[in-house]
């Protein structure tokens, strides 16, 4: 497989897994809308559904197709045929078809959910691999909770898939288990104990159970893996998967890992909003990169450092993730500069006494009110300097 060995490819599933959170189910227009944004941001891979899951999902699979033309549309599916059958009909209008097929690889997967053997499951993905193949070049297999699963069954089971034709292989850190350390370990032994695994692209899903599946993400891509399953905001089953926005920012800003996506990181914030809305699920306002505070500053220390150079205290730009800009917010704990800051911008330009003066008025009211508006400063001015 031919491919930029310094690309991370970004595989997109917040209309799959991001879908699943309770009370956050799309109907087919909306599905197609966040298509559409995500393929405008750059993602390269949509999974769009698990079209045996229910007939709405086989019908989103079919239009959101129809809808986009750049990104590969990704259909999810078990190791068995009849689901298989299903997905290759709801991909068949798809530019780019993939299916999205597997099976679980830990001891615990296999022995309490399948209650099966190694040997067995290890031939049932191989079979759904090769069945998948009859239908679209580009098969992708996961090896369920990988991050639990024994390493050297593990990587047989990866070579075999490979062997039976699977062009990208997912090693999810189904549970949150891992440590960076060992979900790092475990990509860089599937590097290079897997004979054949030049043929195939390592892809990491991770979840944050532990509040790790950005860390192990990016461990797993510098430990080799080239493709990233993440969802906007982070959402998705139980405490939510891997953000694409703070793994695309990680890669942009630490230059040294020499990696690098295609993703328009100006569309972060826009579609941040939109997949909130759409999904009804509120963005915690201390959310690294689309937050609403992520650059707002308060502290009286850090308003000064910021106010004398932005990255004393930001390392990214809020007008390179779409923010509409870096916040100086008014509390008890603003210092004096801050003050200044605001009163300059609404046209009151005070000497150094009449400054001190109103920075004591305005520390009691800080001390009564969460926030000063512009409204409170005027009124600041108006007051006390007459």
């Amino acid at each position: 497989m031919i491919h930029d060995p310094n690309k991370v490819y970004i595989f997109d599933t917040t209309l799959r897994d991001g879908e699943q959170v309770p009370g956050c189910q799309l109907d087919t227009n909306q599905k197609i809308e966040i298509a559409k944004s995500l393929e405008f941001l750059g993602v390269d891979v949509i999974e769009a559904g698990f079209p045996v899951s229910s007939p709405g999902d086989f019908t989103s699979v079919i239009e959101l197709s129809k809808a986009v033309k750049d990104p590969i549309i990704c259909a999810l599916t078990r190791a068995n045929k009849s689901d298989i059958d299903v997905a290759a009909d709801a991909l068949r209008f798809a530019k780019r078809p993939r299916i999205h097929t597997g099976i679980g690889a830990s001891d615990m997967h296999i022995k309490t959910k399948f209650n099966s053997t190694r040997e067995d499951i290890l031939a049932r993905g191989v079979e759904a691999v090769r069945y998948a193949k009859k239908y679209v070049e580009d098969v992708e297999f996961y090896a369920e909770d990988a991050g639990r699963a024994d390493i050297e069954f593990l990587a047989k089971m990866i070579e075999a898939v490979i062997s039976a034709g699977a062009t990208v292989v997912n090693i999810p850190d189904t549970n949150g288990y891992c440590l960076p350390d060992q979900y790092g370990s475990k990509i860089l032994y599937l590097k290079e104990h897997v004979k054949n695994i030049d043929k195939a692209i390592i892809s990491v899903h991770c979840h944050n159970d532990l509040g790790l599946a950005t860390a192990n993400s990016i461990a797993g891509l510098q430990n080799g893996a080239r493709q990233v399953e993440c969802t906007v905001n982070g959402i998705g089953e139980r405490a939510g998967n891997t953000s694409m926005e703070e793994v695309v920012m990680i890669l942009k800003t630490h230059k040294s890992l020499n990696l690098h996506t295609n993703i328009n990181t100006q569309g972060f914030y826009n579609i941040s909003r939109h997949v909130s809305e759409q999904m009804h699920m509120p963005v915690q306002p201390n959310k690294a990169i689309v937050g609403g505070n992520a650059f707002s500053h308060s502290s009286g220390i850090h308003q000064d450092g910021f106010l004398k150079n932005r990255e004393n205290y930001e390392i990214i730009k809020p007008e390179d993730v779409g923010f509409p800009s870096a916040a100086i917010v008014l509390t008890a704990r603003s210092g004096r500069h801050a003050l200044k800051h605001h009163l300059d911008r609404l046209g009151h330009t005070l000497d150094k006494d009449n400054l001190d003066i109103v920075y004591k008025q305005f520390l009691v009211l800080a001390d009564s009110k969460q926030g000063i508006d512009d409204h409170d400063l005027n009124q600041l001015v108006t007051l006390h300097l007459v």
